[in-house]
């Protein structure tokens, strides 16, 4: 297309459209990051069936925080931002228990949700899509000693390989999920879409609390 004074305008690059899914649901009193891993014992029939779905499908299924309700029992109501969910090491220890090994993929916003006959949740959910490599600035170094150390200390089984200590978006979701902070605060960190923001509230935390040195 031709602009004023006969100079070509840059081609506007398409949008990609979101991705929608359908998945099951999964509220539990804690969160699971992107990049993280969280062990789950399961034992309600609705989640056996669910897992033993995802894994014959290879499909994720979706963790959310509740918002109100009981993980046991009725459908409790999630916020409305989780992550994704894949089952990676699985156990069944005794007839009826279901240990599993959760990997996060990418967040999730929920549409729509409903419940079936067995009060388990199945969700539209749109993807919200990973913002990409983003370097650790250089003013927000001063986290890495602490997060080497934690990493260190937990090991692969909490804090999966690889590391990515250069990555801020890495970094952020991996301290925000060993903070020592109620699990509200830790979702508005979830569904914070700058990478930046949430290391510089990260950041000012561990500096009122005299943890960065």
């Amino acid at each position: 297309m031709m602009g004023w004074f006969g100079l070509s305008r840059p081609q506007e690059q398409p949008v990609a459209a979101p991705v929608h899914m359908e998945i099951p649901l999964f509220p539990l009193n804690t969160l699971l990051f992107p990049g993280g891993a969280l062990p789950l014992k399961i034992f309600e029939q609705r989640y056996l069936d669910m897992a033993a779905a995802c894994m014959k499908e290879k499909q994720p299924f979706g963790i959310c925080l509740i918002a109100a309700g009981h993980e046991v029992g009725s459908a409790a109501e999630p916020h409305a931002v989780g992550t994704l969910a894949s089952i990676g090491e699985w156990e069944m220890e005794q007839l009826g228990i279901l240990m599993i090994t959760t990997h996060g993929g990418k967040r999730f916003r929920i549409l729509e949700k409903r419940s079936g006959p067995d009060n388990l949740l199945r969700g539209s959910v749109e993807i919200i899509e990973n913002n990409g490599p983003l370097p650790l600035p250089p003013e927000r170094q001063r986290l890495l000693p602490l997060l080497h150390r934690i990493a260190s200390d937990l090991g692969p089984a909490r804090i999966p390989e690889p590391h990515h200590f250069n990555d801020a978006e890495w970094v952020g979701y991996r301290i925000t999920e060993i903070l020592p902070v109620q699990n509200l605060a830790k979702q508005k960190l979830l569904e914070l879409e700058d990478p930046l923001s949430r290391l510089e509230i990260l950041e000012k935390f561990l500096d009122q609390r005299k943890l960065l040195g």
